[in-house]
């Protein structure tokens, strides 16, 4: 479909006046290397084929260190048994909020508002299902007024991150309408390391490969979402431009993590990154024809952007890069935090982001992650005028 053919409700407006204004990423102390996963799978498991290839593949991620919330002599682990769900759950209420406050204390200190301004939050994990969410402990300790609105994503995993800035987006819009101020507090905060003996006790028990223990990392991290009314802000970091949200048919089986009495089990088939790649070049079509500032040609092919992808893996990034006709360095910022920390789910992304805004080469940034369903999302955003001086000069 051509931006010519697109009915006028199919667009997204110039004015949206909405914005990334503060940015906060927390990774826990720890770095663990590929070896980790070596003492750990040696001291409890016997070297099965099925374990070999999984440790084989564990050596080729791409990933030299992963953040962790402890190493692999961690007590949590050490057990005679995985851990529980109920410790995973206590151990999070724990150290994941604490995590999560720190990230969200980074972001409201780089926006420069007050905390009693914020007028919505927008939580995800997948790390953790208590009811009352983490985001209702979050909240308490850093003080935020018991009248927000509060909002938990749950079920969206890896696609998480960016699925919280989108219902941010939303919000801050039905704020806009009634000239209302919103000023959205977007966080995501996952622990996957503690999970590492109920992975390797599946690899055991059902002898197959399981990839999902070689990737996985713990961390906390926030945005600001402004709709720009009520003052002007000062640091825009971005500006969100338009968003869409995409269901690969028939994909549920390949990309899921279930709930188990030892936490949750990652499902990653290799499936994932042909499925994954080869919907995303009509995707970013159809959303860049949906925003009329991008106008065509210039600006509107993939390579006029900087991309921050959800590093699911090196396959992914490889494919991505492949199908988009992209290089490395437009990929530079998801492949440096890959290699650096791992994948954290849905804390991931706004990692990315927050390295990207360190040396922005083009004015449009391009975001895409998937999650379980396979579901895609992909926003478009605005490199922010003080940040693009600032870094170009």
């Amino acid at each position: 479909m051509s931006s010519r053919s697109m009915s006028r409700d199919t667009l997204f407006p110039n004015d949206l006046d909405l914005s990334i204004v503060g940015l906060g990423v927390e990774y826990p102390n720890f770095r663990v290397g590929p070896e980790a996963l070596e003492t750990i799978a040696a001291k409890y498991y016997p070297n099965t084929r099925a374990l070999r290839k999984t440790l084989s593949i564990n050596k080729y991620t791409g990933i030299e260190t992963r953040a962790t919330v402890g190493t692999a002599e961690h007590a949590l682990i050490n057990g005679a048994r995985p851990p529980s769900i109920k410790q995973l759950n206590d151990f999070f209420m724990k150290e994941g909020v604490a995590l999560a406050v720190t990230a969200c204390q980074k972001a409201i200190a780089e926006w420069g508002g007050d905390v009693h301004q914020i007028t919505h939050v927008v939580s995800t994990t997948c790390t953790n299902s208590a009811n009352p969410g983490f985001d209702h402990y979050v909240c308490k300790k850093l003080g935020i007024k018991s009248d927000v609105e509060k909002v938990l994503l749950h079920g969206v995993g890896c696609s998480g991150g960016l699925a919280a800035i989108r219902t941010a987006a939303g919000l801050a819009l039905g704020f806009s309408s009634r000239k209302r101020p919103a000023r959205i507090l977007t966080l995501a905060c996952e622990i996957t390391s503690l999970m590492v003996r109920s992975e390797l006790d599946s690899i055991d028990q059902d002898q197959e490969v399981r990839i999902g223990v070689c990737l996985f990392s713990d961390c906390a991290s926030a945005c600001v979402v402004s709709n720009g009314i009520g003052g002007e802000e000062s640091n825009v970091l971005y500006e969100l431009l338009g968003w869409k949200h995409d269901v690969l048919e028939d994909s549920e089986a390949d990309l899921r993590f279930d709930v188990d009495p030892l936490g949750w089990k990652v499902v990653l088939s290799q499936r994932v990154p042909t499925l994954a790649s080869a919907r995303v070049p009509l995707a970013f079509e159809s959303l860049v024809e949906s925003i009329p500032s991008l106008g065509k040609g210039e600006r509107s092919r993939a390579v006029d952007f900087d991309w921050a992808l959800h590093p699911g893996g090196a396959t992914i990034i490889t494919a991505i890069e492949r199908v988009m006709e992209l290089t490395r360095e437009h990929l530079r910022a998801s492949a440096e935090i890959y290699m650096q920390y791992g994948n954290s789910s849905s804390a991931t992304i706004m990692s990315v982001l927050d390295n990207l805004r360190e040396s922005p080469k083009r004015d449009h940034v391009a975001t895409c992650a998937f999650g379980p369903g396979v579901v895609l999302e992909l926003m478009i955003l605005k490199v922010g005028k003080s940040l693009l001086d600032k870094c170009l000069g």
